[in-house]
């Protein structure tokens, strides 16, 4: 039985998008590895730049930086999962909706 990958995007709606295929080196497969590459490489940017700002940010600077590291955390979270049901990890049994 072949496992379908949580793939790094929603939908428009929202929702979880999957692939399901043979082939693990096809070009949505490449493209998805691709995104969940750059998801993490901005989590990890995005992280080093509030931790210089935190001291000296304004209210405003400050919730900015809180959504956009919410943003980063769920998108984290996917590629975990992801990656987690692809290698019968911890995440793989998850019930992780968007």
């Amino acid at each position: 039985m072949r496992e379908a990958r949580l793939l790094p995007w929603s939908s428009p709606e929202g929702k979880s998008s999957y692939l399901i295929t043979d082939d693990g080196g096809g070009p949505v497969s490449r493209l998805a590895d691709i995104a969940e590459t750059t998801q993490l490489d901005m989590g990890t940017q995005l992280l080093a730049h509030a931790d210089e700002m935190l001291e000296n940010a304004t209210e405003w600077e400050l919730r900015f930086l809180a959504e956009r590291l919410t943003e980063a955390l769920r998108d984290i979270l996917r590629v975990a999962e992801s990656r987690g049901r692809r290698s019968d990890g911890p995440w793989s049994g998850s019930s992780h909706e968007d």
